[in-house]
């Protein structure tokens, strides 16, 4: 998603980014402050103090399942409801190969291989699930979705 920040940096108004606490956090801050992109890097356990300045919030995926819900790296679920608690739009930037043919429906339905790096020791999960009801839209190669249209795009890439 980076990639998408950047290009819109360049060719309109200037903006500012805050990146979450990740392990990418540090490298997405370099990378886009070296394209003239103001990005800071903020505490996770922050996100209740910065959410009331930000106009939207745009994250990246590990995966879109079938219902239009959101596999993503630990923290995003938590952010999607703050977001919509506070109505700020949430949208995903995600390529179409990684849509799926899963339906989760809660944190438990999620497959322990999608959960965690070595599912015979669980420990903390490595992503979580966002519900489609906290995503208002989802950028993707194949245009911008709504979270209901991922499983029409599923039947055409499929079937």
């Amino acid at each position: 998603s980076s990639g998408i920040n950047a290009e819109y940096g360049e060719k309109s108004k200037k903006f500012n980014v805050l990146v979450t606490q990740s392990e990418e956090g540090p490298y997405m801050v370099n990378q886009l402050n070296g394209r003239g992109i103001q990005a800071t890097q903020i505490l996770d356990a922050s996100i209740g103090f910065v959410m009331e300045r930000v106009s939207f919030v745009l994250v990246g995926a590990v995966g879109v399942v079938e219902n239009g819900g959101l596999i993503n790296k630990l923290g995003t679920y938590p952010v999607a409801v703050m977001a919509r608690s506070l109505n700020k739009p949430f949208y995903v930037a995600v390529e179409s190969f990684k849509f799926y043919r899963n339906y989760p429906l809660s944190q438990l339905d999620l497959p322990n291989d999608d959960k965690y790096q070595d599912p015979q020791q669980k420990g903390h999960p490595e992503v979580d699930f966002t519900p489609p009801k906290y995503i208002n839209k989802l950028f993707s190669d194949l245009g911008v979705l709504t979270p209901s249209a991922v499983s029409d795009e599923l039947i055409k890439l499929y079937i």
